[in-house]
């Protein structure tokens, strides 16, 4: 059974910074490409950033390019999510996916296993 179990998220104010964590198990983490998605009050859920198999290639949405950074830790079969400068519109819960893909995938569809999410508050 595959499991990710997200966790960091918390209170913070603007221009803080936050470092998401996602624990997989049940799947050979280094060989899927992963990635985070946020969904606000009253929103849809949104792509943040992917990354692929290795790390090497990563993709991230206009309004978090330069803020956060996506990385993986093949060794520990954890990915993370620094999020720096904080703004209060990042406010959401934040989820992270594992797609059956190896390249960087954007589409929420093209994932196949969730997160429960983890709530994050960036106060002004």
């Amino acid at each position: 059974q595959v499991q990710l179990v997200e966790s960091g998220g918390g209170l913070v104010q603007a221009g803080g910074s936050l470092r998401l964590s996602c624990a997989v198990s049940g799947r050979t983490f280094s060989s899927y490409a992963m990635g985070w998605f946020r969904q606000a009050p009253g929103k849809e859920r949104e792509f943040v950033a992917a990354i692929n198999w290795s790390g090497g290639s990563t993709y991230y949405a206009d309004s978090v390019k330069g803020r956060f950074t996506i990385v993986r830790d093949n060794a520990k079969d954890t990915l993370y999510l620094q999020m720096n400068s904080l703004k209060p519109e990042d406010t959401a819960v934040y989820y992270c996916a594992t797609s059956a893909s190896t390249t960087v995938v954007v589409p929420s569809w093209e994932y196949d296993y969730w997160g429960q999410g983890t709530q994050v508050t960036v106060s002004s």
